[in-house]
């Protein structure tokens, strides 16, 4: 890898150069997604389905799984954004995720190549930001407000079955619904 010199940021910097992906061949993507997100779980439903060039792992953002594979990531901000890592450590947010995600497909890479320029970056952030709207619109405000399908209340999505509800059980004889 790198040696010391007498410049203190070398290191770091040949750490960046070596992350180039000029230089580096991305072999494989973690997409890190919102696992209670209905919209997130049907766009990664979607993506499994896909061609891919570049294999495409889906792992819930914030969760153990993470955690202990990217530990120097925000965990709070990929609940919030997109975001994609790469095998070489190189990591992608927002409309770059997405854009990124796109090449790994085979019949989506033109796309993704036209997304990458200044004008269809101006596109593909739009996308972002219309997605990040509409989840925060399908945030209840108080207890259950519809849209959103949640874990914690019970819902589960099945890709063979569709979205599947086990209520909770009842703590201490009192129910929710009571």
């Amino acid at each position: 890898m790198s040696t010391m010199t007498a410049d203190r940021g070398a290191p770091a910097a040949q750490a960046a150069a070596d992350r180039d992906a000029r230089r580096v061949p991305v072999r494989r993507l973690t997409v890190l997604h919102d696992a209670e997100c209905s919209l997130c779980g049907f766009l990664c439903d979607w993506l499994r389905r896909q061609p891919q060039l570049v294999p495409l792992e889906f792992v819930p953002a914030g969760s153990a799984q993470a955690c202990a594979r990217y530990p120097g990531l925000d965990h709070r901000a990929t609940l919030d954004e997109i975001t994609v890592v790469g095998d070489a450590g190189q990591v992608y947010q927002g409309a770059a995720a997405w854009i990124v995600t796109l090449w790994a497909l085979r019949e989506h890479r033109p796309l993704s190549h036209r997304l990458s320029t200044p004008a269809g970056a101006k596109v593909a952030r739009a996308a972002v930001l219309a997605a990040a709207r509409w989840r925060q619109g399908q945030e209840p405000a108080t207890g259950w407000g519809g849209g959103v399908y949640r874990r914690g209340d019970g819902w589960s999505y099945d890709p063979q079955l569709g979205w599947l509800y086990d209520p909770p059980a009842c703590a201490g004889g009192a129910c929710a619904t009571d």
